[in-house]
């Protein structure tokens, strides 16, 4: 909490108005703030990260059959949504410095499965970001996006 104490306000004003989620005020503000920062037409609140992750997979009309490459060090909600959408997860390991997708894994799994691949999963675990930009470079050399 802040010095200032201004979150404690905002936490009775949700109480008091009945706006706590997953809709209202509060989430329609952060919503339209978040979307006018990245410069988006919209934005979207969920209630996770698994929600999130199905939601973009669904944007991206993964569907039965299609392969999802995902990070073989995460927690197993990285893969439900590929599940949901009767995907097929693809593991890619992890590289020993971030403990995140490893490039040159990707590399090697994209030799072997090419096109047939339609979203790669990214995550950043345990506060280390993921290498990026190698990651980037591969996955628009092969996906052409």
């Amino acid at each position: 909490m802040s010095d200032e104490g201004y979150e404690m306000e905002y936490i009775k004003k949700a109480f008091e108005s009945n706006w706590i989620a997953p809709l209202g005020p509060n989430v329609d503000g952060f919503e339209k703030e978040l979307a006018e920062k990245v410069g988006a037409k919209h934005a979207a609140a969920l209630s996770s990260g698994t929600a999130a992750i199905h939601m973009a997979l669904k944007a991206a009309e993964v569907g039965e059959g299609d392969m999802v490459f995902c990070p073989t060090l995460t927690f197993s909600a990285t893969v439900n949504p590929i599940i949901y959408q009767n995907a097929i997860p693809v593991f890619i390991d992890s590289n020993y410095e971030t403990w995140n997708m490893c490039p040159e894994a990707l590399k090697t799994a994209f030799e072997k499965y090419g096109e047939r691949v339609k979203a790669v999963l990214i995550v950043h675990l345990y506060g280390l970001s993921a290498d990026l930009d190698p990651i980037l470079e591969i996955c628009k050399k092969i996906m052409r996006f």
